[in-house]
């Protein structure tokens, strides 16, 4: 009974998102129980005929003929009838889907990156597709089940207590057993039913990792080992598939028709012991007739357990994503206008062991040229990250335009501060709605900003111009033009505070020069915050940031940083070397 009271909140709040289409609801139950008074009336037909005609001798024509088209009529009103609940509570269970995944993938995003950083995206996905699809099956096949069955098995007793009220109570018998088995089957399923949600989302993720590195796999030749690994997961949730199997196959029908048998017994031996009359023959029909039926509902009852703990525990999938905190963001709504940024004793760690940035402290001023610097895995990336508002701050404190950056609003932070990723994300749409991204653009700025980044010869080579659609990740574009493409987004409307993560690093030099040269404009009105491996590229930055395992060691300009002769001039000369020895080997080719 503790799980029962444990499961019925899930069970409740699931239940609640059909309230919209409650009239069809009310419905479907009214065919219902009309339904079940149609096939229950149909028993006493027969026992009438049996009792009454038959017994008898006596059986005038019109009287038979009106009792087996009154019965045919019934059967017939009861199949029309179930037909047409099934599509009300189809149509309500739809809805209750559309509804539910609306919600489930607004949560998802709203999630803060941090949920993203520590939970596979076939686990999202899961929830958002297989566990949404249980719960539809939860309206469809479960409530309608309940429904029908309860309302079968009350029109039946009322029947039964009406013909004999003896023999009745000796049926009734069934119930309390009936209810000990449900008890029992809803212990020792619920834990076994989770194991099969939790592998079945252990499938998804490994078919979203297995395609999205495809690539890698065929490469290294890592078919085997990948296959094997989506193997165990497969052999796992059949295993627990075939635990609830066992269970179903003992506890359920098998069970159940035993109770049924001993029922039958006992109005058997109650028929054989009554005295002569007082039991007709016509309503023992009626009554094994009931039983029969009777035995169905109850078994249906039963078996709908697993589907009910598979629909609550994909419920509690779903609601444990859409309850998980969300992206926070400040009332602040006024825009960013000077695009000057203070970052104040700002130490930062994505776990608690240990700290991936330490102490930063810098004051860009307003239009500036800042560039950040070091070797991989030195914090600039996570640095630019939290200046885009994605992790929250738990120590230091990140100011724009002198406010801090949690007390912005959504609109304020993301018009006002902008960023070209390394990899960016191309959509599986045109270039249009990849350049203007929901955004009042106009076509001649998108042409514009795509002049600036050198892709528009390429959209006018393709055949249905701005308005071609791009592959599922772009994947007809380059790597370079992927970046020019971004860089387009940002150009077509210029934030307060633009940040380039090696927005440059997978384009041809010729190439590199237009997009510097958009820049320079660009400078004019926005501030830039840029992450270079390329030195070359940012020689002439206003500072230069130099950072080593999170610490901020050098900063300055370029010609500064030169002169010191550190980490900064060690790079620069590294580069160049490799860079004189490329062009050496070029050469001699």
């Amino acid at each position: 009974m503790n799980n029962l009271a444990q499961l019925w909140p899930t069970l409740k709040r699931l239940l609640a998102y059909g309230s919209p289409w409650r009239k069809s609801l009310g419905l479907a139950v009214l065919l219902l129980w009309i339904a079940a008074g149609a096939e229950v009336i149909g028993p006493i037909l027969v026992s009438y005929f049996i009792d009454n005609l038959l017994a008898k001798r006596n059986m005038p024509l019109g009287i038979v003929t009106g009792l087996a088209v009154s019965f045919l009529l019934l059967q017939a009103l009861a199949a029309a009838l179930h037909y047409w609940q099934a599509l009300l509570f189809n149509q309500a269970a739809v809805g209750v889907v559309q509804q539910l995944r609306t919600d489930v993938m607004d949560a998802a995003l709203r999630q803060p990156l941090t949920a993203f950083d520590t939970q596979p995206v076939g686990q999202i996905i899961s929830r958002v597709t297989n566990d949404t699809e249980v719960v539809r099956d939860l309206y469809v096949t479960v409530v309608a089940t309940v429904l029908r069955s309860a309302a079968l098995i009350g029109a039946m007793l009322v029947a039964m207590f009406s013909l004999d009220w003896r023999m009745a109570l000796v049926a009734v018998i069934i119930f309390p057993a009936v209810l000990t088995v449900m008890l029992v089957y809803q212990r020792y399923s619920t834990p076994i039913v989770r194991r099969v949600r939790s592998y079945l989302a252990d499938i998804n993720n490994g078919f979203n990792e297995v395609i999205g590195g495809m690539s890698v796999i065929q490469q290294f030749r890592q078919q085997a080992r990948f296959g094997e690994r989506m193997g165990e997961a497969s052999r796992s949730h059949y295993l627990a598939r075939m635990e609830t199997l066992r269970l179903d196959g003992f506890l359920l029908r098998p069970l159940l028709s035993l109770f049924s048998a001993i029922i039958l017994c006992g109005l058997m031996m109650l028929f054989g012991f009554s005295s002569v009359g007082s039991v007709q023959v016509g309503v023992l029909y009626a009554f094994i007739n009931y039983l029969g039926r009777l035995n169905e509902p109850l078994i249906e009852l039963t078996t709908q357990q697993s589907m009910l703990q598979q629909a609550i525990v994909a419920g509690e999938r779903i609601f444990e994503l859409m309850d998980a905190p969300r992206q926070h963001y400040g009332a602040d709504a006024r825009p960013l206008i000077a695009g000057s940024i203070e970052i104040t004793d700002l130490t930062f760690a994505y776990n608690s062991h240990r700290p991936v940035l330490s102490d930063i402290n810098i004051t860009v001023p307003s239009r500036r040229f800042i560039a950040l610097v070091g070797h991989t895995g030195s914090g600039k990336s996570t640095l630019v990250n939290l200046m885009m508002g994605y992790y929250p701050l738990k120590q230091g404190e990140i100011r724009l335009d002198g406010r801090p950056l949690d007390s912005l609003s959504h609109s304020a932070l993301r018009l006002g501060v902008a960023m070209v990723q390394q990899d960016p994300v191309v959509l599986a749409d045109t270039f249009f709605a990849n350049v203007t991204l929901g955004r009042e653009i106009s076509e001649e700025q998108v042409w514009q900003a795509l002049e600036t980044v050198q892709l528009a010869e390429l959209a006018h080579s393709l055949s249905d111009g701005i308005y071609t659609r791009l592959g599922e990740q772009g994947n007809n574009l380059s790597v370079g033009q992927k970046q020019l493409l971004a860089m387009a987004r940002v150009l077509v409307a210029s934030p307060q505070i633009l940040i380039l993560d090696e927005a440059t690093a997978n384009i041809d030099s010729g190439t590199e020069q237009a997009v510097q040269k958009a820049l320079e404009i660009v400078r004019q009105q926005t501030t830039l915050v840029v992450i270079a491996h390329r030195l070359s590229t940012i020689t002439e930055a206003d500072e230069i940031l130099v950072l080593h395992r999170g610490r901020i060691v050098e900063q300055g300009t370029h010609r500064q940083l030169q002169e010191k002769k550190g980490r900064y001039w060690q790079m620069y000369q590294l580069q160049q070397v490799g860079q004189d020895l490329d062009a050496g080997n070029v050469l001699t080719s």
